[in-house]
């Protein structure tokens, strides 16, 4: 399944570049528009219309992955080759030998999504398309903006023919190419997948650890990833990068390994001097995890790093405002949510009310406020969460 989301995640990039491709190729129809009108031999009505229906297909593409947002959607692709297989093929057939190097254009799009099925495809299309091609241009010989051939046998022996053929070879050679590039890309997603597995399960051990020396089992960590899931999805993020900031932050309090457990448990208030102790904490969850490789790891250092830090400055290594990373802005509302709701032995756990009261109250103080307005709105998940996940004390 991981897998498979993350094909459907490399298609959609193909196809934003794909759409791009074809944003930049409007650039080259105007200028060719204004050679051909500033050469003053062609129609001036056929040339606009030809390249205005060229335009208009271009920038197809573009519509349906950024106004749409079907990025991601199976049928966008084919949409992406049908455009361009029109554009090239209207070009060839108003303009004749000047635009024979556009039918490889489709081809060398339907390559780029590393399937050997949609090489095919087009090439079948193109080449298809180049036959009808050259039946309306001998139909059609008055509304050609240049018109070379009369007669059937001319063109096809001289045009539709040597054309396919070439489509037909390079669409080979692109085949060959597209079948070595979609191993090469299993492997890299396999490798990929592996990589990521492998940093969540070390996540998760040292995430373990670290809430072992708590006299509660590992609940907090699992509630403060669930409402960074909450928080990271009302943020707008995508659901990869949400589950990769929901693991990552199970690993916020890594620093307490290095400290003592008798600050950590410790039934009262703390003295001056060890509060500057436990404060250390975050930096020494940065040092712990400053050489770790992959992206998880990284999002983990951050939250380590900041999530004690405030809006107003007040926090443990002063950062304020926009100097706080967003994610540590999302982790500082999880922890303090959670841990205010939290029973432990030394405190009795705040009702919902007055913690959701207390985290407004301290929104441009201690919270940003936009993260605040996302957890007003999203109040009610988090009420779900603190339900269904209660602590479980060891002894």
């Amino acid at each position: 399944m991981e897998k498979e989301e993350l094909k459907r995640q490399n298609y959609s990039d193909i196809n934003r570049i794909s759409a791009k491709c074809m944003r930049i190729m409007i650039y080259f129809l105007l200028v060719f528009y204004a050679f051909f009108i500033l050469q003053g031999k062609f129609d001036f009505v056929i040339c606009s219309v030809t390249f205005g229906i060229c335009l208009v297909c271009a920038l197809i593409p573009s519509i349906v992955v950024n106004l749409f947002k079907m990025d991601s959607h199976p049928v966008t692709k084919h949409i992406i080759i049908l455009a361009t297989v029109f554009i090239s093929v209207t070009l060839v057939t108003e303009l004749n030998i000047f635009a024979y190097p556009l039918v490889l254009f489709p081809i060398l799009l339907a390559s780029l999504y590393y399937n050997r099925t949609l090489v095919l495809y087009t090439s079948l299309l193109v080449c298809g398309s180049v036959l009808a091609s050259a039946v309306f241009q001998v139909s059609n010989p008055d509304i050609l903006l240049y018109s070379m051939y009369e007669d059937y046998d001319n063109i096809f022996l001289e045009m539709a023919v040597p054309v396919i053929l070439i489509v037909i070879s390079m669409s080979f050679i692109a085949y060959f190419i597209v079948d070595r590039n979609a191993l090469m890309m299993d492997r890299n997603i396999e490798t990929a997948i592996t990589m990521k597995n492998n940093q969540k399960g070390l996540i998760y051990a040292f995430a373990e650890i670290s809430e072992s020396k708590s006299k509660y089992t590992g609940e907090h960590i699992k509630r403060v990833a669930e409402y960074m899931k909450i928080l990271g999805r009302a943020s707008g993020f995508d659901e990869e990068y949400v589950d990769k900031l929901a693991t990552a932050s199970m690993m916020h309090d890594i620093g307490k390994l290095m400290i003592s457990e008798e600050i950590l448990d410790k039934p009262s208030k703390l003295t001056d001097e060890e509060f500057e102790i436990m404060k250390n904490h975050v930096l020494y969850g940065d040092a712990l995890l400053e050489k770790c490789p992959g992206e998880m790891l990284h999002l983990a250092r951050i939250l380590a790093k900041e999530h004690h830090e405030r809006w107003d400055g007040s926090g443990y290594l002063g950062m304020k405002g926009e100097e706080i990373s967003y994610i540590a802005r999302l982790m500082a509302v999880c922890d303090v949510f959670d841990a205010l709701t939290s029973e432990r032995y030394y405190k009795s756990g705040w009702s919902l009310k007055d913690t959701y009261d207390e985290i407004v109250r301290l929104s441009g103080k201690h919270f940003d406020p936009k993260v605040v307005r996302l957890f007003i709105q999203n109040f009610d998940k988090f009420k779900d969460v603190h339900d269904r996940i209660p602590d479980k004390q060891v002894y």
